[in-house]
């Protein structure tokens, strides 16, 4: 019988966490795309973090890169919590920090940059993810699969729609789940999942290599001064498949499936658009949603803020009233009199008095005033709308200002002065911060 602690503790994971995240602008202009807030109180790569830590993996190495000031930030308050005495931690590294000096190139460069951690660490099994999707996953049921089958590697595996598949490295297996064939983001003739028309078997970013293959590896990849973009999806996965390595896939399996609502399908999403972010995040205010925020034996873990309860006032007959439905409302917000629906609140968020808030998410720290109104926008961190204010309504005015998407959502980006009609670039990297202090705003 196979040990699972054992092979937990001698895995060691890397989080590709340095995405510039261009299709998710302007809320990647100061911050790296795995630092983007979703679903009021937390942060993207919260949802990575938590795989892990519920997963048994306690050694993880986030590697950094764009705009990393704010997500060093949050990993240095909110994933500060592991002994490192026991030798367990959570740690940020910088490119800077590798052996060259220089930036990542890929995601083989990334770790190539850090091989001196597998030695030092002392590891058996190398768990590599990206740190900017949304979903729950056992990673230790990845890992025995892996253990079990002797294979060299492991990819994470979901079904997609085959019109999605140049997104994605595209699989092709046997009966036994070995890689036979790999093509990476094709634009036509993808391979699809014989029996399932229109389905194909994407990869996931995921691996677990074991720590001796990988090094030599990456090692070969890194000595070729031509053809090679030092890739794990370009480069070094297709040729391990073409050389007969044994490489095996782990279909995914959402431990919080049973929560899920009526759709039993896998939740795994990439938000790396505008649209996605929007759709993932406003699906959490439905009566079912798909992704379960609530489920006790798989929590989101984040950064705690010590701010009051949530609150609404004023319930007038003939005057200020507070109504808010199918929405989340985080700690410290603060509903004044307003109509909020279908929206999501971020912690420290106010909004005043005869004001319309639907179908928006509005991050923390930004105040609303009275006779606001918000459809269909998303308002990065802490700006102050004046009263009187209309977004959402007339797209074509918005456009002139802010970025509007084809299917008409509003991006309000972080440090917008509202009175100056211009963006305060240079407030950009305060404004992300989860402690920046706007006063006492309770004016209810």
């Amino acid at each position: 019988m196979i040990d699972r602690t054992k092979h937990q503790k001698a895995t060691l994971t890397f989080v590709l966490a340095g995405g510039r995240g261009e299709r998710l602008s302007p809320l990647t202009n100061g911050r790296a795309k795995p630092a983007v807030p979703f679903g009021g109180a937390y942060r993207i790569i919260d949802f990575t973090l938590s795989n892990t830590i519920h997963s048994g993996l306690r050694r993880v190495f986030v590697l950094t890169q764009y705009q990393a000031y704010s997500l060093e930030e949050h990993l240095r308050y909110a994933w500060n919590f592991l002994p490192r005495r026991l030798a367990q931690f959570i740690v940020p590294r910088p490119p800077q920090h590798g052996g060259s000096g220089a930036w990542y190139r890929g995601t083989a460069d990334a770790i190539s940059q850090n091989l001196e951690l597998l030695e030092q660490e002392q590891c058996s099994h190398v768990l590599i993810l990206s740190g900017d999707h949304i979903y729950k996953m056992d990673y230790g049921d990845m890992l025995m699969d892996h253990v079990k089958s002797g294979a060299k590697c492991t990819i994470g595996a979901v079904e997609i729609k085959t019109e999605e598949a140049s997104r994605f490295g595209i699989l092709e297996i046997d009966q036994e789940s070995r890689v036979t064939g790999f093509q990476e983001k094709p634009k036509t003739n993808a391979t699809e999942i014989p029996g399932k028309p229109g389905r194909c078997l994407g990869s996931m970013g995921i691996y677990i290599f074991e720590k001796d293959e990988l090094m030599r590896r990456l090692e070969e990849d890194m000595a070729k001064t031509s053809g090679t973009n030092h890739d794990f999806g370009q480069d070094v996965l297709p040729a391990m498949v073409a050389d007969g390595t044994k490489v095996i896939t782990h279909s995914f399996r959402d431990v919080g499936a049973q929560n899920a609502g009526s759709d039993d399908a896998p939740y795994w999403r990439d938000v790396g658009t505008l649209d996605a972010y929007y759709d993932a995040n406003l699906d959490l205010c439905s009566v079912t949603p798909q992704f379960n925020l609530y489920d006790r034996n798989w929590p989101i873990y984040t950064l705690w803020h010590n701010d009051p309860p949530a609150k609404t006032v004023f319930a007038e007959p003939q005057g200020r009233s507070a109504h808010v439905v199918d929405s989340l409302l985080c700690n410290g917000s603060i509903v004044s009199g307003s109509r909020v629906r279908r929206s999501i609140l971020s912690n420290r968020v106010y909004t005043g008095e005869d004001s319309d808030i639907e179908d928006s998410i509005i991050m923390s720290g930004v105040e609303v005033g009275d006779h606001v109104v918000l459809k269909k926008v998303i308002v990065d961190k802490w700006v102050k709308i004046p009263s009187g204010t209309q977004v959402g309504v007339d797209l074509e005015e918005d456009r002139k200002r802010f970025t509007v998407t084809e299917s008409g959502i509003v991006v309000v980006p972080a440090g917008y002065d509202f009175s100056a009609r211009r963006r305060a670039s240079d407030r950009i990297r305060r404004s992300d911060s989860d402690f920046a202090d706007i006063g006492n705003r309770d004016k209810g």
